[in-house]
């Protein structure tokens, strides 16, 4: 799978531990979503993140990508596809740069990365943190909906959301 084609404006590329400080950088810039996901980001937390995985899945499965411009990293995204099941790309992660929050960038990039699996794929599903109505407003005002599950945690719940590429 060619993800470096999911955006047509930004460079796709794959993150890796040279990348860490940059995207610890964006995490950091962010605390708001710290607050209702804690811990606070850390390096050792992005590099566990790098090779995290669901059950039954392998590297092969996960892109942890970056969308740059020029040099200036814009948004991270961890994709795992064909999870929970084969018709579905899950993203476990998506943060962009603050200071480019509030202007269109993160809704095209996730309307450009649903285009990119639609073929292929009939739903896109992920989880954002109940309470986080800045979390929630952006993935609603993107065509994703409750799927009614929510996940506990031990300091948080997740709301599940999907969104279907057939409609």
């Amino acid at each position: 799978m060619d993800v470096s084609r999911i955006s047509k404006k930004y460079q796709i590329r794959k993150i890796t531990e040279k990348n860490i400080p940059e995207v610890l950088e964006l995490c950091l810039g962010n605390p708001l979503y710290y607050k209702h996901c804690p811990p606070m980001v850390t390096f050792e937390s992005i590099r566990e993140d790098l090779k995290k995985l669901p059950p039954r899945k392998t590297l092969e499965d996960k892109f942890y990508i970056g969308f740059y411009e020029e040099e200036t990293l814009v948004a991270v995204m961890d994709l795992i596809l064909k999870y929970p099941n084969e018709q579905t790309i899950f993203i476990g992660f998506f943060m962009m740069n603050k200071r480019l929050q509030g202007k269109g960038i993160g809704s095209q990039i996730i309307k450009d990365t649903l285009e990119y699996f639609m073929p292929d794929y009939k739903y896109v599903r992920l989880g954002y943190v109940s309470g986080n109505k800045e979390s929630e407003g952006f993935w609603l005002k993107n065509h994703f909906q409750p799927t009614g599950v929510v996940v506990k945690e031990d300091a948080y719940s997740i709301v599940v959301v999907e969104s279907n590429l057939e409609e």
